[in-house]
């Protein structure tokens, strides 16, 4: 049964590490959420470590600096761990090949940095549809257009065999009071449609890989039961934390605000039948990080 709280701090003894994800937790895709950043601060200043785990398509470097600008503070986290520097790891390793067509905004473009931890990485050439090896996909070219737009091209990328990398596996997002499609959108399509789509970030293993890896170079050993998953996504988030057989706080005003009436706190009665349609079962919810 979930529990509902009323603070993170309720419940932050319990835990010696958190996997926090960002928007709609940490900040809303335009600014930081105060009392999120505050309950982060506060839980490092017992000793806890954060390590914020998301599904964005940018390396670390281009998140610590997203960070910034929706003020959000370096003292509220301690590391990063991000589904672009998983599915980028991944391409470089050729899962998709060298000769790829890529699917995204031109700020995109980061995801093709060097990746100097790699010993004779693959030499990515971005190329036409038709010259391709393979589909990388960090998300829609219009992020306001409905996904079925790719629906010809998929077609023709299904035909000849091509995987698709998506370096973001949520399907939707919030930018302030805006709902706009993510990369998961169009993976999601092409595996419908019968292509094969590789995913890297929540709620696949590679993400929660990295994001340990990253929690153990802050040189502090944390057990699988000292660590809490937090976030707004049912079917990433919490979906990710319960493959992962670790405890999960589930933020109610973010995606499934609607569905479980969340004003300050989610409504029980709503988040009980939310989850029961979704199969979902965090072990806490809260209606906003704070």
């Amino acid at each position: 049964m979930t529990r509902i709280i009323s603070s993170l701090s309720e419940i932050s003894h319990q835990y010696d590490a958190l996997f926090v994800d960002l928007w709609g937790c940490v900040h809303d895709g335009v600014k930081a959420l105060p009392e999120a950043v505050a309950a982060l601060q506060a839980y490092r200043k017992t000793g806890g470590k954060v390590v914020l785990v998301t599904n964005s398509p940018r390396p670390r470097a281009g998140v610590v600096k997203q960070l910034a600008h929706f003020g959000v503070p370096e003292d509220a986290w301690d590391s990063i761990a991000t589904s672009g520097d998983s599915a980028r790891s991944a391409m470089y390793r050729g899962a998709v090949g060298e000769k790829v067509f890529f699917i995204g905004e031109d700020h995109d473009q980061n995801f093709f940095q060097p990746l100097d931890i790699l010993e004779n990485p693959a030499e990515i050439q971005q190329v036409p549809l038709e010259d391709a090896d393979g589909i990388v996909c960090a998300g829609p070219f219009d992020p306001l257009a409905d996904p079925d737009v790719m629906r010809p091209q998929f077609l023709f990328a299904k035909q000849k065999g091509l995987k698709l990398l998506c370096a973001n596996p949520d399907i939707v997002v919030d930018r302030g009071e805006s709902r706009e499609w993510c990369a998961g959108a169009l993976a999601a399509l092409y595996t419908e449609m019968g292509g094969e789509s590789l995913y890297f970030g929540k709620p696949h293993p590679p993400i929660y890989d990295l994001a340990r890896r990253r929690l153990s170079a802050l040189g502090k050993p944390v057990s699988e039961d000292r660590i809490l998953a937090i976030g707004d996504g049912i079917h990433t988030d919490i979906a990710g934390a319960m493959g992962e057989d670790i405890d999960s706080l589930f933020i109610t005003g973010g995606l499934a605000r609607a569905e479980t009436k969340t004003v300050k706190d989610p409504d029980p009665a709503a988040l009980d039948a939310y989850l029961i349609k979704e199969t979902g079962a965090p072990t806490f919810a809260i209606g906003y990080l704070r």
